[in-house]
């Protein structure tokens, strides 16, 4: 058997790798363990489950324990700062390893690749190999370079690479929820963004692969998908093909609403979440297809960054404030009952109070039900680190971002009270962390509900749990009688 384990460092940074065991390629045994880290977005966690895979295909184990493995790997992220530190203080625990066992190999996969290749491997002599996010393939060969004693690079970019041929191997899974990537890279160059620098331009993978990922899972006992890209909303392909024909409503091009619709179709069961959007690019079609089918979940991450026009002109987000009001007002509109989340940066380039003051009324007006909400974080090769001066004192940014994480409690406190004495429809999806007496799961609009075990049902069955009191983050309930 092997022991696969996957560090998870995402959003939810309290959350510890848990170990999945999985049946090894016959034959294919190479008696060398790989060790896998991921930080920061779903779509890390998903390119670690590609790597995995490619591995796997070679015959490596792995192992929960860096200690004991031959290969290290650390996929990262270079959205903020502080991600960036944590890594290099991860590889500086690997490096101590390392000299207790010479013949370890120590990478680093993803974004920060590109950017910081020549520290990693020369002047602090962390890494022995460093791979881009589109270079995942080449895994295999770039190790063999570092056991013949050389070190190993490849951080090219690709216009055409999605993967869409591998099956991923699923990582931490619980068998119920899984990561679907439709779609790599990204076309928007907002100024305070590195994503269209590390990890290339937007290609989508065809839709055929995605939908065959999806039923496979369902197949298989997953019943929640998400589909990932950095923006879900561009999807497109407009190749031919003989199993979309124009009388099934979308000619020879799929578009995301198209794709949505498709994932839908598989099965009633399967639920389905996607993620991210974008405020310039979401359409009524998707909202009124979100509405259409009961299993695609009424939740939406619709990242605003700013309240403020000018502000958004800055950061290059190509809308502003009043198409964004726009596009919540179709939501709510289409989709009444529509969960909404958003991602918000404090203390841009010279944003004044009174910009500062347009963000707190945005939040006003949408009452988000969630929020990631951060400091700017100047990152260098941004268009905003070569065009604007970081200029806004850490103390001011720090109260603006103070200011209106404490106003996002209130609000998250209020959409969820909003639902207590209501029946929520939640997919189980294990215990929960605090005790084996509860089991959790999320409603229809991504809540955390937190309700009694009852033994007539398992995890990835859904129960109707009426909510009967809240956290600011957490929706507790108990399960309702059945129909008679």
């Amino acid at each position: 058997m092997i022991d696969l384990v996957i560090q998870d460092k995402t959003h939810d940074e309290s959350r510890q790798g848990e170990a999945l065991i999985l049946d090894p390629v016959a034959g294919k045994n190479n008696g060398r363990k790989l060790y896998i880290e991921s930080y920061g977005c779903a779509m890390n966690f998903s390119d670690s489950e590609i790597v995995a895979s490619i591995l796997s295909e070679k015959g490596f184990e792995t192992t929960s324990d860096y200690n004991n493995a031959d290969v290290i790997f650390i996929n990262t992220c270079s959205i903020r700062e502080n991600a960036e530190t944590r890594v290099r203080n991860r590889l500086k625990e690997f490096k101590v390893a390392k000299s207790k066992n010479p013949g370890m190999v120590v990478g680093v996969l993803g974004c920060m690749a590109e950017r910081l290749k020549a520290k990693f491997l020369e002047e602090e002599k962390l890494v022995d190999v460093v791979v881009g996010p589109d270079a995942y393939r080449d895994l295999p060969n770039l190790i063999d370079q570092v056991d013949s004693g050389q070190k190993a690079v490849n951080v090219l970019l690709s216009r055409e690479e999605t993967y869409a041929d591998i099956s991923p191997v699923r990582l931490n899974s619980n068998g119920i929820n899984a990561f679907v990537s439709i779609m790599r890279g990204c076309d928007n160059m907002c100024s305070f963004c590195v994503v269209p620098f590390t990890r290339g331009r937007e290609r989508s993978r065809d839709p055929f692969s995605i939908i065959k990922e999806c039923r496979d899972l369902f197949d298989t006992g997953y019943r929640e998908v998400t589909l990932l890209g950095q923006n879900v909303d561009s999807y497109k392909w407009a190749q031919p093909h003989p199993t979309l024909s124009k009388g099934e409503g979308w000619g020879e091009a799929v578009n995301f609403a198209n794709l949505l619709e498709l994932v839908a179709l598989i099965h009633p069961d399967l639920r389905v979440r996607f993620s991210t959007s974008h405020p310039k690019d979401i359409t009524d079609d998707v909202l009124y297809t979100i509405a259409k089918y009961d299993n695609i979940c009424n939740y939406i991450h619709l990242p605003v960054q700013s309240g403020n026009s000018r502000v958004l002109e800055l950061m290059n987000r190509t809308y502003d404030r009043e198409w964004y009001i726009n596009r919540i007002d179709a939501i709510r509109r289409i989709i009444p009952e529509c969960a909404i989340s958003t991602d918000i940066i404090t203390g841009f380039c010279t944003e004044t109070d009174e910009e500062h003051k347009e963000t707190v009324s945005m939040m006003e007006y949408v009452q988000y039900d969630f929020a990631y909400m951060f400091m700017y974080s100047e990152r260098p090769g941004t268009l905003a680190a070569k065009r604007y001066a970081d200029d806004i004192p850490e103390a001011v940014k720090a109260a603006r971002l103070t200011e209106i994480v404490a106003l996002q409690q209130k609000y998250s406190l209020v959409r969820l009270q909003a639902q207590i004495g209501k029946v929520q429809k939640v997919l189980i999806e294990g215990f929960s962390k605090k005790s084996k007496n509860d089991y959790a799961g999320r409603t229809d609009q991504n809540a955390m509900m937190v309700f009694p075990v009852d033994e007539r049902y398992k995890p990835g069955q859904y129960v109707n749990v009426i909510a009967e009191r809240c956290t600011t983050a957490t929706l507790m309930g108990t399960i309702c009688p059945p129909t008679p």
